[in-house]
């Protein structure tokens, strides 16, 4: 079971998450909180877990050489609020106030740009294999806190990457398990 998780309104920070600050974020527009929650699936390279690949690539300091695939994207300039990995421990690369570069070009319920309104959370994982049971509990336990510091994210504005952009993204993928995600969050 995880442990109740608890957000710094004042900082923006999820005060259980490991912090690893990255460069790759701005400020919100004036007057915009987050009101949608989306949910993300990374792996790297694809399909390989652990390590600190994912941390490099939000910093900015994804080595190009050390895997083809990494050629091809780390002179990307992206980032994400949170990601859970595997066990279910949690890492923070932006504050809540601030606007990751999670989301790239999106749009949800007639309004572009999601990284304006949006809180972006990675779990380590692909499209295709199932993600771990830790994953959930962490991911329903975060969600929590972040509906009652965000009360303007309801579960109707909860969506994976591929809702905000069809057919650029797939992820959280069809591995990701949507009831379940959503009966643990009652």
């Amino acid at each position: 079971m995880t442990a109740t998780i608890s957000i710094d309104t004042r900082t923006g920070l999820v005060v259980s998450a490991r912090q690893v600050l990255s460069p790759h974020f701005d400020d919100r527009p004036p007057a915009v909180e987050p009101d949608l929650l989306v949910i993300h699936g990374i792996s790297l390279p694809p399909g390989e877990f652990g390590g600190s690949r994912i941390e490099a690539f939000f910093c900015g300091n994804l080595p190009a050489d050390a895997h083809p695939y990494f050629a091809e994207i780390a002179a990307l300039r992206v980032s994400s609020h949170l990601l859970i990995r595997r066990d279910g421990s949690l890492v923070q690369f932006v504050p809540l106030g601030s606007r990751a570069w999670h989301a790239g070009a999106s749009s949800f319920g007639g309004r572009s740009g999601c990284n304006d309104f949006s809180i972006g959370v990675e779990l380590e994982g692909t499209d295709d294999l199932p993600y771990d049971a830790r994953q959930y509990a962490t991911l329903a336990a975060l969600t929590k806190a972040l509906c009652s510091a965000y009360p303007a994210i309801a579960p109707d504005r909860i969506v994976g990457h591929a809702d905000i952009a069809p057919g650029r993204k797939t992820d959280p993928g069809p591995a990701f398990d949507w009831p379940r995600y959503r009966n643990a969050l009652r």
